[in-house]
């Protein structure tokens, strides 16, 4: 699970650079507070149903979509992991 919030944090992150927005700016479209973005973004706080909610409507996207978007993080660094581990090997 820690893997998800992380990957959904970088996602968040990415997300708001596309946009050129400042994590104070994200806040203030998604009605959140400045240093709890932050923490999402660092994977140090689970967001809600609702935060996420308020997150994917801030960025114009469904709930479905961001959650995706942190999936694909997810997975690549997964399967970059591996990548790695047999090269090790």
């Amino acid at each position: 699970m820690t893997q998800l919030v992380n990957s959904l944090g970088v996602a968040v992150r990415q997300l708001r650079e596309r946009q050129g927005w400042s994590q104070e700016v994200l806040a203030l479209h998604a009605d959140l507070n400045r240093s709890y973005v932050g923490e999402l973004e660092r994977g140090q706080a689970i967001p809600s149903l609702v935060t996420l909610q308020k997150l994917a409507y801030a960025f114009g996207i469904s709930l479905s979509g961001l959650v995706a978007h942190g999936e694909r993080i997810a997975q690549s660094r997964l399967t970059r992991g591996l990548q790695l581990a047999a090269i090790a090997c």
